[in-house]
């Protein structure tokens, strides 16, 4: 029996975009990293990470310090009507906070088993953020002063913070990915 692990699913990805590219001047259905399945899958590893962390923190895993996350709530009106750029900016940013907000409890904890769960998601977020840069958004340049974006909260526990990880997946970064210029049918 075959068993993939995360890494050769990325890669298989990866692959799938650079066959892709490569046939340019062919007709083509959506990008690879287009196909909604891609974050799908993204959002099932979010997801069973949040209940792997329900199930051994059963104190909540409170944090020494709370970490400023990205908001997840999204007003639709205001959204449809936003630069592309400025939204792919925004995603981009809480993606950043994200990758921030796991490798400083990544730092506080000894356990081996959360290492791993915490590993795999600062991977899958850095993985995220290859995606957007490869439709053609321009990359993101943190803060070099380490002010943190106004459309931030604070989370004291690691339950919230993969909650938050999950609904900003299934949130944001699918409305950005489902809206980008590069994954009309319209744009080859």
């Amino acid at each position: 029996i075959f068993h993939t692990t995360v890494s050769d699913r990325r890669f298989v990805a990866v692959l799938l975009m650079v066959l892709q590219w490569t046939r340019l001047g062919l007709p083509s259905p959506l990008r690879p990293i287009c196909d909604p399945r891609v974050l799908d899958r993204f959002i099932k590893e979010a997801r069973d990470t949040e209940f792997a962390m329900v199930r051994v923190c059963s104190e909540g895993c409170s944090l020494a310090e709370p970490l400023s996350v990205p908001l997840t709530s999204v007003d639709f009106a205001i959204w449809e009507k936003g630069d592309v750029s400025e939204q792919a900016q925004e995603v981009q940013s809480g993606l950043w906070l994200l990758a921030q907000a796991i490798s400083a409890v990544r730092v506080s904890i000894t356990s081996t088993a959360l290492h791993s769960l915490l590993d795999n998601s600062h991977s899958n977020i850095h993985s995220i953020g290859q995606v957007i840069r490869s439709l053609n958004f321009p990359e993101y340049t943190p803060p070099a002063d380490g002010t943190v974006h106004e459309d931030t909260w604070r989370v004291s526990s690691t339950l919230e913070l993969f909650r938050v990880h999950t609904n900003f997946l299934r949130g944001k970064v699918r409305l950005l990915l489902s809206h980008a210029p590069a994954c009309r049918r319209d744009s080859t």
